[in-house]
């Protein structure tokens, strides 16, 4: 007699989508997501980046599953074995190509953030090249990272869960910001994510996150006049020389990438992904204790370099300013990781301000959905900065595709 087949957990709306999918894929629990943008009078249902990232799931998994309703706002997703680029599942010299759209108006980190979640449980090594029309490499409005935050700031925090960061590269190979309107952009990146493990470590992050030591950063330029560099370097420093001495912050100058211009049927070419902006990331005393800002110039124009310069670095002294020991950005993956690791209670400081989020919470509720247990709140009681302690246990959820050690 079969076994029966597990019931479908409900959701609604589409935020939370990637880390709802993610979810889904680590504990095995297929899901049902309904009442996607149903109200959109122009764009109802899944936006390209969505149908995107459900591409590069069925890629990288083997035996998973996905209908999709006619007008696009309602999903069934059956998970299956996380795979990652398996010799004959679609990779090519051990890399796997993912093409992302020209009208996706998200940044490439949208990708890379839920793929490394899932690459430590992978099968194989998780190789991915991003490559297309749709790449965007710099930080967007929407929201996302730039690549040189999620290198320097995101990636250096697996060494904590026992997942070397040493055997994680990432390449640039394209340099892109994003285009006309926001969507578009025409870089390359690959992912090589080898650091595979059984189960991750227990954490406990709970200490004192120290004084800032140093500040590095990248400030980036696409298809402009490579002085716009210096010049937001330049205000930077205005705003953190008189805070700290040891400042580094590299200038990095590429050529827009060329793109078929889909207007002309001549065949011509046009430059796509011209813009500029700047990446800060602060080191902490403290191991493992990071910061970062990210800033952007809009794709329609319109702000000085001197301009993006001084906003980062208020964006990052902000930041600093908001406490704990993990940065926002990577408060999702720090959390998911705790409650995916083994089967024992981790401690992560974090800032009030970050706890009450609505990322933060919605990620609470849905763990608790999916069958982690409640998180346990407390203050900090060692200062007055008035930080929370963050209690996660583990589930154990496993690398199925490792033997046990």
């Amino acid at each position: 007699m079969s076994a029966p087949r597990p019931e479908f957990l409900k959701f609604t709306g589409h935020k939370s989508f990637t880390q709802r999918l993610v979810l889904a894929t680590l504990t095995g629990r297929p899901i049902h997501i309904s009442k996607i943008r149903p109200n959109s009078p122009t764009n109802p249902g899944l936006a390209p980046h969505e149908v995107s990232f459900l591409r590069l799931l069925e890629a990288v998994t083997n035996g998973s599953s996905m209908q999709i309703s006619y007008t696009g706002t309602t999903i069934t997703y059956n998970p299956g074995l996380i795979t990652g680029a398996a010799p004959g599942i679609g990779a090519i010299d051990d890399v796997l190509e993912h093409q992302l759209p020209a009208t996706c108006t998200r940044g490439v980190t949208y990708f890379l953030l839920p793929l490394c979640l899932l690459a430590p449980f992978s099968k194989a090594h998780m190789n991915v090249r991003f490559s297309g029309p749709g790449v965007i490499t710099s930080a967007t409005e929407t929201g996302d990272l730039s690549i040189d935050s999620f290198r320097t700031a995101i990636l250096p925090l697996y060494n904590l869960f026992g997942i070397p960061a040493a055997r994680i590269e990432l390449r640039v190979l394209q340099r892109s910001c994003a285009g006309p309107h926001g969507s578009g952009g025409a870089g390359i990146v690959e992912l090589r994510f080898s650091s595979q493990v059984r189960l991750p470590k227990t954490i406990h992050l709970n200490r004192s996150p120290g004084r800032i030591k140093r500040i590095r950063g990248v400030a980036y330029a696409t298809g402009v006049s490579a002085s716009n560099n210096a010049r937001m370097i330049h205000s930077a420093r205005e705003v953190l020389n008189p805070i700290i001495s040891d400042i580094h912050i590299a200038a990095q100058y590429d050529q827009a990438p060329l793109v078929q211009d889909a207007a002309e049927k001549s065949g011509s070419k046009k430059r796509m992904g011209i813009g500029y902006g700047l990446s800060l990331v602060a080191e902490s005393s403290a191991v493992g204790v990071l910061y970062s800002a990210d800033v952007v110039v809009p794709p329609k124009g319109g702000i000085l370099p001197e301009d993006i310069g001084k906003r980062c670095a208020y964006q990052l002294l902000e930041c600093i300013s908001s406490g704990g020991c993990v940065p926002g950005a990577a408060v999702g993956s720090v959390l998911t990781l705790m409650a995916m690791g083994s089967e024992d209670v981790g401690r992560l400081r974090l800032g009030r301000e970050v706890v009450g989020t609505e990322e933060v919470i919605g990620l609470a509720r849905d763990l608790k959905k999916f069958g982690a247990s409640s998180w346990g709140l407390r203050d900090a009681e060692d200062d007055d900065t008035g930080d929370i302690i963050v209690s996660v246990k583990g589930t154990g959820v496993g690398n199925v595709g490792r033997k046990i050690a």
